[in-house]
């Protein structure tokens, strides 16, 4: 706040007790500001196409974008997406484990379930503290039947084994969701075999904070599952897979970059304070259709499986492959928790492959090394085989899980000075382990 001049009042809401350094004049409590209001707030009469609010994107691939969503078209679509997905019944108890700053909090955890009059849980923390049992006590405890969290979640639990789970039934559960990012099959299956029992559809939900609501799910209980597929597109959304030309590749069994041909009523209306901006990211890169950014395969059933941003592809001699590609081989490994993959320059083969991996502590750096080398041969190829590993406690994320690849990629090519903007990041201090690790080899 000290650097942001435009920066008048702070409200601030006492949650914790500590101590808190409050300037005069600028700082206000909220139990303060709230003390004389009515606790009647009549309803404002509002256009549909009226800015509903301004959500700032995690900024994992560069400066973060102030997304403006409307009125109408944003709750519209939220509360659609949130009956349809999860099948929510007027009795049912739905949790969605996000932060409420995050699209996900804004769509499924607020604006979603109360258009729907939904009981909808809200968490404040993490999943392993005070124990990694924390989750599944809360489901336990107010008998959630809708369990929606994101694959990091996901794969920190796993780390942990089945015993955080022996004193939990949770027979509540009829469906459970993934969120945030492309869920690996190791993960899906250990989620929909432990947590939903091998009974309960699994949402792979494909969506961003641009878009509003889910755009590619499966309907619980109505679609059939495949791991690691988002699978199909929501009725009403249109979905192209368009190669680098942009012309359309129709058919099953293709694999481009993934696109929006019509316009659905929750699509971003425009960038805060530069609508060039949101001109050039989405609308520019192909005519007529929104650019996601994102590349995905369709497979020979039609199902859309999600492969990761289109600036995570490494160019390693003429052979172009996904870092999810990489990534899933290297977490084949029974000791490997998470792994990020970034391209770095190379002066033989054009680009390297550097591993950033995150371990069982039991095991030791240099045995794990060259055995993941040797898992990754196996699964893709020589080609792939990581040129450097640098064994990892952490990732540098967003607090919506997304792992800031760009960082990575400074990291890897020894740019340390020139990392941009990391406010949004939520564990800053693995930034600097990284840096000082890659500086040793």
């Amino acid at each position: 706040l000290e650097k942001c001049s435009t920066i008048e009042s702070v409200i601030v809401l006492e949650r914790t007790k500590q101590t808190t350094e409050m300037i005069e004049g600028r700082d206000y409590w909220w139990h303060d500001c709230i003390k004389e209001e009515s606790k009647v707030c009549d309803a404002e009469v509002l256009d549909s196409e009226d800015m509903l609010f301004i959500l700032y994107t995690s900024g994992s691939t560069g400066k973060p974008k102030g997304v403006v969503h409307s009125s109408a078209g944003y709750m519209v679509y939220s509360a659609y997406t949130f009956l349809n997905v999860f099948q929510y019944d007027k009795n049912d108890i739905y949790w969605c484990t996000a932060d409420v700053g995050w699209i996900t909090g804004h769509s499924y955890i607020v604006y979603g379930p109360l258009l729907c009059g939904a009981t909808t849980v809200m968490f404040e923390g993490v999943p392993t503290f005070p124990n990694v049992s924390r989750f599944w006590n809360i489901v336990d405890k107010f008998k959630i039947n809708q369990f929606y969290t994101a694959p990091t979640a996901i794969r920190a639990l796993q780390a942990h084994g089945l015993e955080p789970l022996k004193n939990n039934s949770l027979k509540s559960l009829k469906v459970i969701g993934s969120v945030g990012e492309p869920i690996n099959e190791e993960a899906w299956h250990w989620y929909h075999d432990n947590i939903g029992k091998g009974k309960c559809p699994l949402v792979d939900t494909w969506w961003q904070t641009e878009t509003g609501g889910i755009m590619i799910s499966a309907l619980a209980g109505i679609t059939p599952n495949k791991p690691a597929h988002a699978s199909l597109p929501l009725p009403g959304i249109h979905p192209v897979i368009v190669d680098s030309d942009g012309n359309e590749l129709l058919g099953n069994n293709v694999q481009g970059n993934l696109c929006i041909k019509f316009p659905w009523p929750s699509i971003i209306r425009t960038t805060y304070g530069d609508h060039q901006r949101c001109i050039n990211t989405y609308f520019s890169n192909y005519k007529g259709m929104y650019f996601t950014g994102d590349g995905v395969k369709r497979d020979h059933d039609g199902y859309l499986r999600i492969l990761g941003r289109v600036d995570d592809v490494i160019n390693v001699s003429g052979h172009r492959m996904g870092t999810a590609e990489v990534e899933n081989a290297i977490n084949e490994h029974e000791e490997v928790i998470e792994s990020a993959v970034v391209g770095y320059p190379h002066d033989i083969k054009g680009e390297g492959i550097y591993a950033y991996v995150i371990i069982n502590s039991k095991s030791t750096d240099d045995t794990i090394k060259g055995e993941i080398v040797d898992v990754v041969r196996r699964v893709i190829g020589p080609i792939a085989k990581p040129d450097k590993i640098q064994i990892v406690s952490g990732l540098p994320k967003t607090r919506s899980g997304k792992i800031m690849r760009r960082i990575l990629r400074k990291v890897a090519s020894n740019d340390f000075g020139n990392l941009g903007d990391t406010s949004t990041l939520l564990n800053p201090d693995v930034v600097e382990e990284i840096i000082k690790g890659a500086s040793l080899k």
